[in-house]
């Protein structure tokens, strides 16, 4: 797999933008009850994790916020919301008032250095414009031996349906651990589980020391 491209500011930010907008007009798509099956497996998701009690987790795309009740029964000592959109971390605040919101593009959230242990990236990873930069910002954050976690609750192919019908491009997940370390090896992550069912994509990285 080819490293992540390099796109200009102007047309990310133009990208980043649209998603914002698309995401804010379709919050009312991510209100409960949750399709079948998906509230089982967004708990596979966040059991990968191996959250410790004392631990700092930033949930990046955070949406409207479903992974976050889920986190908080691990009784980790702080989150982190992350979105493009405003709109969805007013929603977020109203239902979880002591998460801390980080809004725009993870790539400039500005956590101190080696500062967060889990860092969840749930179904928005295709969404990220400079994946570059996003992950060289997440190492930054990252404490060694954090955990980051890449994963969608309907599985890789759902992204392929979507592809045609969104404004903005959407990248593909890596297919096998052989991509996934060839991808994020030189941000200091090394593939520490991978799940690719029909209708769950999991990506486990552990951040090297």
């Amino acid at each position: 797999m080819k490293p992540f491209p390099s796109l200009p500011e102007d047309e990310i930010a133009r990208i980043d933008k649209l998603q914002a907008a698309y995401f804010t007009a379709s919050m009312h798509l991510y209100d409960p009850p949750l399709p079948k099956g998906v509230p089982e497996r967004l708990e596979r998701i966040v059991a990968s994790a191996g959250i410790r009690p004392s631990e700092t987790v930033p949930d990046v795309g955070t949406g409207t916020g479903i992974l976050l009740p889920i986190i908080r029964t691990y009784s980790s000592a702080r989150i982190y919301a992350n979105d493009l959109s405003k709109a969805m971390l007013d929603a977020v605040l109203k239902n979880h008032p002591t998460v801390r919101v980080v809004e725009g593009n993870v790539r400039d959230a500005e956590l101190k250095d080696g500062s967060i242990d889990v860092v969840f990236i749930n179904a928005c990873y295709c969404n990220i414009t400079d994946k570059r930069k996003a992950f060289d910002n997440i190492g930054r954050m990252m404490r060694s031996g954090g955990r980051l976690i890449i994963s969608h609750p309907l599985g890789r192919s759902f992204i392929a349906q979507l592809k045609s019908s969104m404004p903005f491009p959407l990248d593909d997940f890596p297919a096998d651990r052989r991509e996934a370390g060839e991808l994020f090896n030189p941000y200091g992550f090394q593939v520490a589980g991978f799940v690719d069912e029909e209708k769950l994509y999991i990506l486990l990285l552990a951040r090297g020391c």
